[in-house]
């Protein structure tokens, strides 16, 4: 495999610029979301504008960094690679919104509650994103592991597309049963409080329990979509880029979303379509094609099958259940 075309000893200077910038968003939206109350709609649908506008408007940055080192023409090609980790990013992580509706119910936690989770959720899905990036950018040096991550991608969208209905089940959470075993859980929630003391002893409220459940739940997520962004792009700052920006704008999309999540109900079959199609690229497509596939292509087939998957569920309703 050819060597990444932004190694962090050369480009430090702009992992650490994207860092601060992060960072500062973050810190952002901390303070414009200080006080704990629920989030409108208009307010979720305006953030939720700004965070794509933002992922969307990083292709230019990526543009002026390749563009400074090599010729137009790689320019655009990690432009387009950036737009598609983006694009397969942001799918899945829609995807993730009918996980969170589930556990949302079933511990019955009130708007400003789940603000407070997916806030605290999402910083660490960040740093489990990074380590997964920089693990697979050195495994992903080998052409075996390629392959294997293409036949894994393949199962995944197949298993996804046949799989039933997902159920919550946080007793069988083995990240909740460990923790179980040495810190006790409260039975009622304490407010927006993560751990309170009871009898003088520090105990969990099931706020926690709900943030665990949703880290742990996210890594299982990243399994599937780091390895899927690595199929359209080798490179890890774009793969790491597209990611963080994807999952930026998660909070307040959820907040538009959440009442509508179970109308997307052809989704997982485009989402699955997604991953057959980018393992095929990873284990066959790229060799077939002499290396790589072109991207614009890559970029297309993804945008439909997303785009039409939501589409055909709003105009084919799933039939209520009587």
């Amino acid at each position: 495999m050819p060597a990444p075309l932004f190694p962090l000893a050369e480009y430090w200077w702009f992992y650490a610029a994207f860092a601060g910038l992060i960072v500062l968003l973050l810190a952002l939206d901390l303070w414009v979301h200080r006080k704990p109350a629920p989030i409108s709609m208009p307010a979720a649908a305006a953030w939720t504008v700004v965070w794509i506008l933002l992922g969307l408007g990083f292709t230019g940055v990526i543009y002026m960094l390749a563009s400074h080192s090599y010729d137009p023409r790689i320019a655009s090609q990690m432009s387009f690679e950036y737009l598609a980790g983006y694009l397969v990013e942001e799918s899945l992580s829609v995807d993730n919104m009918f996980v969170f509706a589930l556990v949302f119910r079933y511990f019955s936690l009130g708007t400003e509650q789940q603000h407070r989770v997916l806030f605290y959720g999402i910083l660490g899905a960040m740093i489990f994103r990074a380590i997964f990036v920089a693990a697979g950018s050195a495994l992903i040096q080998l052409h075996w592991v390629v392959i294997a991550f293409g036949l894994f991608l393949i199962f995944s969208g197949l298993r996804m597309a046949f799989a039933g209905e997902t159920k919550v089940e946080p007793d069988r959470n083995p990240v909740i049963r460990l923790v179980r075993r040495f810190m006790p859980i409260t039975s009622e929630l304490h407010g927006h409080r993560f751990i309170v003391r009871e009898a003088g002893a520090l105990c969990l409220t099931p706020l926690m329990v709900v943030l665990l459940f949703l880290e742990s739940t996210d890594i299982v997520f990243a399994v599937d979509s780091v390895p899927a962004v690595f199929g359209v792009t080798k490179e890890p700052l774009i793969v790491y880029t597209s990611n963080v920006f994807a999952i930026l704008g998660l909070r307040a999309m959820y907040f538009v979303l959440a009442g509508a999540v179970d109308k997307f109900y052809l989704l997982k079959y485009g989402l699955s379509l997604v991953l057959v199609f980018v393992g095929l690229k990873m284990a066959w497509l790229d060799d077939l094609a002499g290396g790589r596939l072109p991207i614009g292509l890559s970029l297309a087939v993804i945008a439909v099958a997303v785009v039409a998957s939501i589409a055909l569920s709003l105009i084919f309703p799933r039939p209520r259940k009587f």
